[in-house]
Parts: C-alpha cells; structure tokens; sequence
C-alpha cells in the first residue's frame, strides 16, 4: 500500500457478514466440487419476500418517464415525506412535520454514521448496548468517540437495568443507542421502559436514538416519539427493509425534532445527490399498504418461527418462543461460536454465533427468519443428521 490508512480504521474490521459470506462462498465452491449441496444460510436478515405489487409497479412507472433520472433533492420529495408523516400518524400514533421532521435516508444503516458525524467529536461518549447491533460500535469509534457499553441481561429480559446505567460515570456521554423492539434478542418494545428511557435522557442530556425497523415484525407497532416530550431528547430511525421486503432497496427515515434533523442534513447532503425517484415513489406506496400486508406477512414468518424453535430444540438451546421479529435467539449449552462452526462445516447450515453482538451474546446462536418453509425444513433435516452422527 502506497499510504498508510487512516488512524480510525484501525479501531474497525471489516463488517463480520462481509467477512463470513466470503467463508461461506468458498465453502460453497468446495461443496460444489464434491456433488453437495450449497449452505443454508440462516445468519443475515435479509427479507426473501417481494415488496407489494404496487411498489413496484410504481418503480416501473417512474422508471419510464424519461424526465425522471436526474439528480434528486437531499431531503427527498413532498410525496415521500408526507407518506412517511401519515404512515408514523397512522400506526404509531405520532405527529410529524414532513417539512421539517423526517429526514429520509438510503436504509436506517446510512442514518447510524451519518448522526455519529454530525454530533460526535473525538473524545465524546456514546453509550452502546450489550448485545446490540455491530454498527452503533463501529460508527462510534471511526468517530473517534468513546464507547461506553451497558449491559443487556437475560435475566432482565434484555432490557436495560436503570440502576446500573444511573451508576455509571456519565461525564461526556453525548448520544445513547437502544433498539426495541431488540435485535438480537427479540425483545419487544415497551411503553415503561421507553418511559423510563425518556427520563434518562432528559435528566442526563443525553440524545437517545432509537433504532426500530422490527415493529411491524411479529410485534405490535409502537414508537418512542409517542412518548409525551419524547422529541426533546429522541430521535427515531425507521426502515421498509423489514417491513415492507425492501431491504436492497435502501430506504429509511429518521425522525425527531427539526433542529436535530436539519444538523444531520448537513452532512448527509455532503454525501449523496439524493434517493432515484423511482424508489422514492415506491416508497410511497410502499407504505399506503393497509393492515392486511402486514397481516400476511406475519402469518409466514409466524410458520417461519416455528421451524425454527424447532432447531432451537435439536440443538438444546433455551430460547423464548413470544419474542418477536426476524430472528430467533437461543442460549446454547456450549460455546456458540464453536458450535456455529460445527453446525456450518459438519451441516452445511450458518446460523449466526452471537458473540458478533457483543460479549453478552456469547453463548448464544440467532436463526434468521428469512428463509422458505421448505428451506427451514432442509436446514431442519440436515443439523438433524449431523448431530445423529
């Protein structure tokens, strides 16, 4: 390399699906070799449902109007955050100005960066869950920020111990993340513990940022910002990926009061040249979809889950059946990773070790949802005979 890198890449590697997809695709070319068949990949949570009909015939529609390619607005079109303001109105209870309170975003993961340039500084504290998704780690430090983790506990069923976070040395702290309903976990969004968080922040000031693309996922829609004084200390991020099977399509929103976003804007807009605005009106009517899209797409992952508990049972992990979203999370009885391994080289099955969420996940395996009924039955058979072996 003709140049060093710079100083905070050295804090980070490569994102850990990065990472194992390229295990897996040489995996893959082996197995191909010896007549087998690929790996059944149960780790990453990407949607294998089409968005609805009407998505994508709004995509083509767009997509044919010649005038239609060129460069779009930072803060995206009229259309788009007004569906978002209705959509936040209509299932969560929420008012939002979409002139100024909703800033949309290429995918919920561009907003995680984007809010750590824009408020951290080299040195400033930022209060990250244990387990919780990799990239609230990961933004902190290539922002030269201080990561300061608070545990989540089973025994508290994933939710944070206020008594704890109340006891710790809070001096600099400037962004806190949390993310209900949870990913790993499952856990789901509650009104005391959004409560209880508001407070937190307000008391502390302290910006709390909750990450919420798993509401609509085997959970009841609930937001933090319907919590009264909420939008003083909180901003909300928000995604289709999940919910509407449009995770390759990058679309996500974050929301909160209008002198937050409009900082944000300032450096998204330094950036990108905005959204296509075929996806854009996708979008749109994306989420006009009434309860019945919803209702569908609960009632497969609801099948979906049940294959799944039943890995959960083979290989002796302790799990809760209730808990929601794209994944099941379950305590194994050895270590995880290792057993991750066993099960991938000896199966042909991933399943997710949890150490990737942080030292708290270590003795457990998440199973993603994303995945056809016969496919989770294939996995089922094949981690099956392996372990009959």
């Amino acid at each position: 390399m003709i140049i060093s890198p710079a100083n905070r890449t050295l804090s980070v590697k490569e994102y850990y699906f990065s990472r194992k997809n390229k295990e897996i695709a040489a995996l893959n070319a082996r197995r191909a070799a010896e007549g087998l068949d690929p790996v059944i990949n149960l780790g990453i949570g990407s949607p294998d449902g089409a968005p609805s009909a009407q998505a994508v015939k709004a995509l083509q529609d767009c997509a044919a109007r010649p005038n239609a390619h060129g460069y779009q607005s930072y803060v995206g079109t009229p259309e788009l955050r007004e569906a978002m303001a209705r959509w936040y109105g209509r299932w969560y209870g929420v008012t939002l100005d979409p002139a100024s309170e909703i800033q949309p975003l290429m995918g919920s993961k561009e907003g995680i960066l984007l809010l750590s340039l824009a408020f951290l500084n080299a040195g400033d504290k930022v209060l990250v869950p244990n387990p919780g998704y990799p990239t609230y780690t990961s933004a902190t430090l290539m922002c030269e920020a201080e990561l300061l983790t608070y545990d989540l506990v089973e025994a508290d069923g994933w939710y944070p111990d206020f008594d704890a976070l109340e006891q710790m040395d809070l001096t600099g702290v400037k962004l806190m993340w949390v993310n209900y309903p949870n990913m790993p976990t499952g856990a789901p969004a509650r009104r005391d513990v959004f409560e209880k968080l508001v407070s937190f922040a307000r008391r502390h000031k302290i910006l709390l940022v909750n990450d919420n693309p798993y509401s609509f996922i085997l959970n009841e829609p609930q937001s933090i910002l319907s919590v009264p004084g909420a939008k003083e200390v909180c901003l909300e991020m928000n995604s289709l990926s999940k919910s509407h099977n449009m995770a390759g399509w990058r679309v996500g929103m974050i929301v909160g009061a209008a002198d937050v976003i409009a900082e944000l804007l300032k450096v998204k807009s330094q950036m990108d040249s905005g959204m296509f605005r075929g996806i854009q009106e996708a979008a749109v009517a994306a989420l006009e979809a009434d309860a019945s899209w919803y209702q569908a797409l609960n009632a497969e992952y609801h099948r979906r889950r049940h294959l799944a508990c039943s890995i959960m049972d083979l290989i002796g992990a302790k799990y809760d059946p209730a808990a929601g979203g794209l994944y099941v999370w379950g305590r194994v009885p050895e270590e995880a990773q290792a057993l991750s391994d066993r099960i991938l080289y000896g199966a042909g099955v991933f399943l997710t070790p949890g150490f990737v969420f942080g030292s708290n996940g270590a003795h457990h395996l998440r199973i993603s949802l994303c995945a056809s009924v016969p496919t989770l039955e294939r996995a089922l058979a094949k981690i099956g005979e392996y372990l009959s072996r």
